[in-house]
């Protein structure tokens, strides 16, 4: 299986690397295309940077995908917490996505909703049972371009959404990505 997960922050992408060099993983800097991604071989996996925002994330998102072939596409980078029961270096694994921050004055609300591949998701509950060091939660995710630090914006966009977590880019390229991988991280109120 060929894995590209995309990272959207240069923070993000230097502890994931990190994460899997320490685990004994060796790394290559590949050229895909105009963009340099760091190969895990034995993983069969590339890891890219994003950029931050959704239009930069799914320019470098739409060019790696169309310089290979990608069995997945994973946005995976640091999320903050919407629901108490969820602890730092927790994973939630997006079964949907909700985008939070469309600010519509004409009209209902808007929030897109996009489901997450039902297959990827088995796969992922299937192979995801064993003990880890941290825990793996399956739940909505909002997405939106914006830090959430405030306590009552982190309970208006929970209940507007129902989602467990908040992160930046799960919206910028959704239409190709088959999940979203959170690590939560302290950010959120």
């Amino acid at each position: 299986m060929k894995i590209l997960a995309i990272i959207p922050t240069q923070t993000e992408l230097d502890f994931f690397l990190q994460a899997c060099r320490s685990r004994g993983y060796r790394a290559q800097a590949t050229r895909i295309g105009k963009l340099t991604t760091t190969c895990f071989p034995a993983l069969e996996m590339a890891v890219a940077h994003g950029g931050l925002g959704k239009t930069q994330f799914a320019v470098q998102t739409q060019h790696l995908i169309d310089m290979a072939h990608w069995d997945l596409v994973i946005c995976a980078g640091a999320a903050g917490a919407l629901v108490n029961d969820l602890s730092i270096g927790d994973v939630v694994i997006a079964t949907e996505s909700v985008e939070h921050d469309i600010k519509n004055k004409f009209g209902r609300p808007l929030l897109p909703r996009f489901d997450g591949a039902e297959n990827i998701l088995k796969l992922c509950r299937q192979t995801l049972q064993s003990e880890l060091a941290f825990h793996v939660h399956f739940g909505p995710i909002a997405s939106g371009d914006e830090d959430v630090v405030e306590s009552e914006r982190r309970e208006s966009i929970q209940m507007q959404t129902g989602a467990l977590a908040v992160a930046w880019e799960g919206e910028a390229e959704h239409g190709q990505l088959n999940s979203v991988a959170c690590p939560i991280s302290k950010y959120a109120a």
